[in-house]
């Protein structure tokens, strides 16, 4: 489970990762931050003319992403 809070604090205080240019819900972006206990999270998410749009949030899985969840492992 993911907390409001701790995807206020990744859209806050993380750090673009990737970035979705071409995504077919519009532009968006990947974003990585750290929640509760210092656990990883990524939420994407997309700018609106009046809001910010969050497509998801989910805890990245360890052996998909670099040591520090920024990179994707190829596979």
């Amino acid at each position: 489970m993911i907390s409001v809070e701790e995807v206020r604090h990744v859209i806050n205080s993380g750090s673009i990762i990737e970035d979705y240019p071409h995504d077919p819900r519009g532009i968006s972006c990947l974003m990585l931050g750290f929640g509760a206990e210092g656990r990883p999270i990524h939420v994407v998410c997309a700018a609106r003319e009046d809001y910010l749009a969050v497509i998801t949030a989910y805890i990245p899985e360890a052996g998909e992403w670099s040591d520090d969840f920024k990179r994707r492992i190829k596979p």
